[in-house]
């Protein structure tokens, strides 16, 4: 298939598919960002007066996506990808039941499970209702963008939150973590539930997209020639390994095992600590390590990188062009995955012939 915004589209799949299975091609697989010049007649969009419209007019979705990647070159392994961004209706607790705030930036959602003790409600009957209004405007906006990227990029399956988040956003952070403490056994049965009506509503989007997409990628820019989707449960950053592993690793089990390719979205130095565990699972093939806003460069700890490739797994790093050399001075190039940007063409050439002389298979 051709992609208008991604002309070696063909290539690539084939880069990703090697990426995946933990192969050597030759260089790091990375995703290189540079700007370019736009059409004349492809101008920014004036946001709309009613902040609703931002998220929710397909009109100036349209435009807005258009702006965004008639701007952009995609060298290497990076995706144009077609998304409304990051609106906070996508999320599955929004198809269960929370109220949705949209902001300018994104979207907030209420817990609906805050009162009394979490056994108090049974899991079972916790269900996506095909009459919930954000769950219909998902399959509206998912098959709006499979017709909008088909030919031209890739359609992206939204952010549908992940093991443990899910739980935390229909029951709140703070209650989430008492009920840790009184009802543990409780909480681990009620996030396997909630990770199987994840697999319900994954499975329905992911079949809006998959045609456009020849396979899948989502809020995280990675492609799969099948299902794939980035593993995350943020809200262990508050709790100790122990209990990560007990309660929670259950729940990420099924969601990799859902999936014929993951990365696991470790967010935040909090959650370095679960990075062991992590990597003990099968179905997660990589992981992404992410310091957090405010921290350090991912280089910064080093040792945690090296533990996930020592594992056998394939890494993902977000750091500037600047820094590239000495991630590949100091990391194997096989399954290393470099996300970066340049602020020129040229400048994106000249790392990339970098790239090639610096990428050694340790």
């Amino acid at each position: 298939m051709y992609l208008e915004y991604k002309p070696d589209w063909e290539e690539t799949k084939e880069r990703f598919k090697a990426w995946w299975d933990h192969e050597y091609f030759g260089r790091c697989a990375m995703a290189l960002y540079a700007p370019k010049d736009r059409p004349e007649d492809v101008k920014k969009p004036e946001l709309p007066e009613k902040l609703e419209d931002r998220w929710l007019d397909f009109d100036y979705l349209h435009d807005l996506n258009e702006y965004r990647m008639s701007g952009t070159s995609f060298l290497c392994e990076a995706l144009p990808v077609w998304n409304p961004g990051y609106p906070g209706w996508d999320m599955l607790y929004a198809y269960l039941g929370s109220k949705v705030t949209l902001k300018e930036e994104t979207g907030w959602l209420d817990p609906f499970m805050e009162e009394g003790e979490l056994t108090d409600y049974d899991y079972r009957d916790i269900r996506i209702s095909p009459d919930n209004h954000w769950w219909k405007f998902s399959q509206k906006m998912h098959r709006f963008a499979a017709s909008e990227a088909k030919g031209r990029s890739l359609a992206g399956l939204q952010a549908l939150s992940g093991c443990g988040d899910v739980l935390a956003g229909i029951r709140g952070s703070g209650k989430l973590l008492t009920d840790l403490m009184d009802c543990p056994e409780y909480v681990c049965e009620f996030d396997q539930h909630l990770v199987g009506l994840w697999a319900e509503a994954y499975d329905v989007l992911y079949e809006i997209i998959r045609p456009a997409s020849e396979g899948s990628t989502c809020w995280f820019n990675l492609w799969s020639p099948g299902k794939f989707y980035a593993v995350q449960n943020d809200f262990a950053y508050m709790i100790s390994p122990k209990m990560f592993e007990d309660i929670f690793m259950p729940g990420i089990r099924m969601h990799a095992d859902h999936l014929d390719h993951a990365i696991y979205h470790v967010d935040g130095v909090g959650n370095f600590a679960h990075v062991d565990a992590i990597c003990s699972v099968e179905g997660i093939q990589a992981l992404q390590i992410l310091p957090g806003r405010g921290r350090p460069s991912p280089l910064h700890y080093m040792d945690i990188l090296k533990k996930v490739q020592a594992a056998g797994k394939n890494l993902h790093i977000m750091i500037s062009a600047d820094e590239v050399k000495t991630a590949l001075d100091n990391l194997s190039a096989r399954g290393l995955f470099i996300h970066t940007y340049t602020s020129s063409a040229q400048e994106a050439a000249d790392l990339l012939r970098c790239v090639e002389k610096w990428s050694v298979d340790r």
